[in-house]
Parts: structure tokens; C-alpha cells; sequence
């Protein structure tokens, strides 16, 4: 088993699995850059993980395969002979209004939870076996959810879905999988990502950063960077942290003023 720590990142190509593989490579981890369909995003965060001294595994995986992420964890198996993190971040969604209810067909949510959902159980039960193998303080799962859980919010009723059911689940994984693995939840409010914008259209997101700022007690939105430090301490510390779902949304619920 190698010396240095490895932490796993789904849908690490861009905005925050990046910058989480970003930031774990910066502070001395080697990381797993992971991807489903296009190679060179993911290839180009590789390289830059690489400069700051990691050695990165690139993977690709559709984590709603069970046979891919049994896949993954046998490829950081055989590189790294150990996992000492993952951040459960792949994600997918359908931007449709939230009265559009004829928008949304049982087909969408199930490719949602399939990714959102079922993709975090499938990846973290792939790799529970390398996360139980490190010896010290009990390893960390994190996953990514959103605010949208919480306030009935976001790009669709079936994706606000999802993240209620990851946060359900994050809890009871933390009971299954406790004191060796610690699982968290992080839950942004408005992040700043191109996906984001891709999905909403230029105009309407900016409309959407402005009035997210209004509410927002801290006037800010929430910076890939934001997440991945918050994925680090969950990840790599909070020894003592296990369950949680934890809210960062520079205050939007609060409503400022």
C-alpha cells in the first residue's frame, strides 16, 4: 500500500469534482479523476493535478453502472492499493419549471436517481472494501447533494428528489458503515458552474445569481472552490463528524433583510 492518500472524485472533470481533485492533489493526495462520456476535460484536469505532485488515475465510469464502478474501484485497487476518501459527486438533472408538471416523465426520474442516487450507493459500495483497508481515523464519503433538497428549489422536482433522497441515504450509510467510514453530505446553495449556465441559458442565469445574491445573507453565491474545501474538511478531517448534511448557501436561507 502506498504512503500517500487517495481520494476518488466522480464527474471530476469540471466545476467541483475538479476543483475537489484540484484541491486534494494541492495538499498532497493522490487523486482519481473520473468521467463518462468525453476524455479530455478530464485528461487536462489530470495533468493539472499532476503539476502540483499527485500522481492521477483517470477513470472512465458511468457510475449508474454497477459493473463500472466495481470497474473503477478495482482500477484505484490495482494503482493504489487503497482509497482513503470519495467524493460522490456525478450528478444529473432535467431543467424543467417547477409547474411544468407535464415536463417531467417517469423516464427522467429514473435516469436522475440513477445517477444521483443509485450511483452514489453503487460507487460507495464498490469501494468499501479499500476504504475499511486504511488504518487511523475512519475514512470519509462525501456526497454532493444541493440546497434544492431543503426549499423545493432548483432545476426540477425530480432533482430536488434526488438530493432528498442522498441526504436520507447519507444518513443511513453512516449508520451501516460506521466507525470505519464516516459519510457526510454537502448541500450548495446557487454554485457558480458552466453546466449551470449550459442548462438555464446565459440570461436566466444571470437573472438567477442576482436574486440568489439579494436573498443570500453573505451576498454571494457559492464558487466550485466553496464546495471542494468543504469536501476536504469532510473528506479529510472531521473526525468526529458523521450523518451530517452540511448547508452552503452564504446564507440564502436566512433571506437577508
Amino acid at each position: 500500500m502506498g504512503a500517500r492518500k487517495v481520494c476518488v472524485v466522480t464527474g471530476s472533470s469540471s466545476g467541483i469534482g475538479a476543483s475537489t481533485a484540484r484541491l486534494y492533489a494541492g495538499r498532497g493526495w493522490d487523486v482519481v479523476v473520473n468521467y463518462s462520456r468525453n476524455p479530455a476535460p478530464a485528461e487536462a484536469v489530470a495533468v493539472e493535478c499532476r503539476a502540483l505532485g499527485a500522481d492521477a488515475l483517470v477513470v472512465k465510469a458511468d457510475v449508474s453502472s454497477d459493473a463500472d464502478c466495481r470497474r473503477l474501484a478495482a482500477e484505484v485497487d490495482a494503482r493504489f492499493g487503497r482509497a482513503d476518501a470519495l467524493v460522490n459527486n456525478a450528478g444529473t438533472t432535467k431543467f424543467v419549471a417547477l409547474k411544468n408538471l407535464d415536463g417531467l416523465e417517469a423516464e427522467d426520474f429514473q435516469r436522475i436517481y440513477a445517477v444521483n442516487v443509485i450511483g452514489a450507493y453503487q460507487m460507495s459500495r464498490a469501494l468499501v472494501p479499500l476504504l475499511k483497508k486504511r488504518d487511523g481515523a475512519a475514512a470519509g464519503i462525501v456526497n454532493i447533494s444541493s440546497v434544492a433538497s431543503m426549499m423545493g428549489v432548483g432545476s426540477s422536482i425530480a432533482y430536488m428528489a434526488s438530493k432528498g433522497a442522498l441526504n436520507a441515504m447519507t444518513a443511513g450509510l453512516a449508520r451501516a458503515l460506521g466507525p470505519d467510514i464516516r459519510v457526510n453530505a454537502i448541500a450548495p446553495g446557487l454554485v457558480e458552474t458552466p453546466w449551470l449556465v449550459e442548462g438555464m441559458g446565459a440570461e436566466r442565469y444571470a437573472q438567477a445569481v442576482e436574486g440568489y445574491k439579494a436573498r443570500a445573507t453573505l451576498d454571494a453565491v457559492i464558487s466550485p472552490d466553496d464546495v471542494a474545501e468543504a469536501a476536504w474538511w469532510l473528506g479529510a478531517g472531521a473526525a468526529k463528524t458523521t450523518g451530517e448534511v452540511l448547508l452552503l448557501d452564504a446564507g440564502m436561507r436566512l433571506t437577508k433583510g
